[in-house]
């Protein structure tokens, strides 16, 4: 949020006394420095989706569409918005090679940035989206103080202040974003196109080979943390409570759920965690326990989660049951194949996911 003190997410360990700190461990945010976290930005996005969603004319449909591609373009590249409002989407976007190019016009450099997976499956579907096609070769053709209104507007229905949309402030947050993630200074400072490095970093240098590998490497863990991973969890730590010889986590997931996790206090200050961090949570499949049916469990576990079943398989001695949440995350519990069978779940049915605190292992990194 505007005006916080975040850290960044904290290296495994603690950093070598005989070299300097991991950029991702050490950098944070000044007080007057405007931007989104990224559990923010997803709130926002899910503002823009659902505002575009309720459109009942289609030219209003197409419109709202055409803002919220707007919204996450900066959002994912960090461009500028007279650069987004300048795309040619039949001759920029290049969606097999999987970069989208900004600028090559008269006096200005062109600037190829990889398309973040998310960002190219809605770009694909914008250009097979009927409602679009007569917009093609001027998708992103709008007038700058509509877009900018609009971006105000969905930021104050999702409960934001409205300057946090800025275009400015979006693309700041995404390069915060970045860094968090372990993008060097100056790979962030080439994807986003700045003139000079955001923070001091004038001492490191990348060649164009080094900057797209690990633009790449960044993308690839980016998409792993919201989409593919089972029995895990991407998100912000909301309370730190300390006692003695262990502590109480508590975790904001990208997904909208709260998890709770019981660690050592070695583990807490190894891994720099305080309100504010973001990192990753893992359940151990054979800590999960699933009941069947639409009532929540009676259960003194910490961690509860309704989702449907998605799969089940019984082998001779073990078997797993994959429970899929609303957000998309899998949970697998591993359970012996009498269990599988006492269950009776089938694909489909509405089951619950649950663990206690210390089955969650938390990963910073």
């Amino acid at each position: 949020m505007a005006g916080s003190r975040d850290t960044a997410d904290a290296p495994p360990g603690p950093a070598s006394s005989d070299g300097p700190p991991r950029q991702a461990a050490a950098f944070f945010v000044p007080g007057g420095v405007k931007h989104l976290d990224t559990l923010d930005l997803e709130r926002l996005a899910e503002s823009f989706t659902l505002w575009a969603a309720g459109a009942r004319r289609a030219d209003s449909a197409a419109s709202r569409r055409r803002v919220r591609l707007i919204f996450l373009v900066i959002r994912h590249t960090g461009a500028r918005l007279g650069e987004v409002l300048a795309i040619d989407d039949r001759t920029d976007i290049d969606l097999s090679g999987g970069v989208l190019v900004f600028g090559g016009g008269e006096g200005e450099a062109r600037r190829e940035v990889r398309l973040p997976e998310v960002l190219s499956r809605e770009l694909t579907r914008a250009m097979a989206d009927p409602g679009l096609f007569p917009f093609h070769g001027r998708l992103f053709h709008l007038d700058q103080g509509f877009v900018r209104r609009k971006f105000y507007e969905r930021a104050t229905a999702c409960g934001l202040q409205k300057d946090m949309a800025n275009p400015s402030a979006l693309r700041r947050s995404r390069a915060i974003e970045l860094m968090r993630q372990g993008a060097p200074l100056l790979v962030v400072q080439k994807i986003l196109g700045h003139s000079t490095p955001v923070l001091t970093a004038s001492y490191l240098d990348f060649s164009e080979k080094d900057r797209r590998r690990i633009e790449r490497r960044v993308l690839a863990r980016e998409a792993k943390r919201k989409t593919s991973a089972r029995n895990s969890f991407y998100g912000k730590v909301t309370r730190v409570l300390q006692g003695d010889m262990q502590s109480i986590v508590e975790i904001a997931t990208l997904g909208g759920h709260s998890l709770i996790s019981v660690i050592t206090n070695e583990s807490l200050d190894i891994l720099h965690i305080r309100p504010g961090t973001f990192l990753t949570a893992e359940i151990k499949a054979p800590f999960v326990v699933v009941t069947a049916g639409p009532t929540p469990p009676a259960t003194s576990a910490e961690n509860v989660f309704c989702g449907v079943v998605e799969k089940v398989v019984a082998g001779e001695l073990t078997g797993e049951a994959l429970v899929r949440l609303a957000d998309g995350t899998r949970i697998c519990a591993a359970v012996t194949a009498e269990s599988v069978r006492a269950l009776g779940l089938s694909p489909g049915d509405t089951a619950f996911a649950s663990c206690n605190a210390f089955a969650v292992v938390l990963r910073a990194d």
